[in-house]
C-alpha cells in the first residue's frame, strides 16, 4: 500500500492543537444538513459541491485542515488545494467521525 501524497493530521492530535489555542482554517466539505447535525467549534463550511466557485473565500496561506465525515472528501480535497498552491494543508484522518472518539462534544451521526 502506497502512502497517501497529501498530509493527514490524526483526530487527537488536532483536538490538543485546538484545546492548545492554535487556529488552523478548519474546512468542513461535507453537505449543510451534515454540518448541522455534527461539527468542530469553529469549521468554515464550504461543500465539496460548492468548492469551485467559493474558492476566492479561502486564503491558499492560512494553514487549513480539511474535514468529512470519514476522511475520502476531504482527501479529495486536500489534494485539489494543493494542487491549485495552498502551502500548508492536511486532511483529518477518519474524519468527523474518528475526532467524535476523541471530543466528546462532536455527536456521532
Amino acid at each position: 500500500m502506497r502512502e497517501p501524497d497529501y498530509e493527514n493530521v490524526a483526530p487527537r492530535e488536532l483536538k490538543a492543537r485546538l484545546d492548545a489555542g492554535e487556529r488552523p482554517v478548519l474546512l468542513d466539505v461535507r453537505e449543510r444538513w451534515e454540518f448541522e447535525l455534527a461539527r468542530i467549534e469553529g469549521s468554515k463550511l464550504v461543500p465539496m459541491s460548492e468548492l469551485e466557485r467559493r474558492f476566492s473565500e479561502l486564503d491558499p496561506a492560512a494553514e487549513t485542515v480539511v474535514i468529512c465525515h470519514h476522511g475520502a472528501r476531504s482527501a479529495y480535497v486536500t489534494q485539489a488545494l494543493q494542487r491549485a498552491g495552498f502551502s500548508d494543508v492536511s486532511n483529518l484522518e477518519g474524519g468527523l467521525d474518528a475526532y467524535a472518539e476523541v471530543d466528546a462534544s462532536v455527536p456521532r451521526y
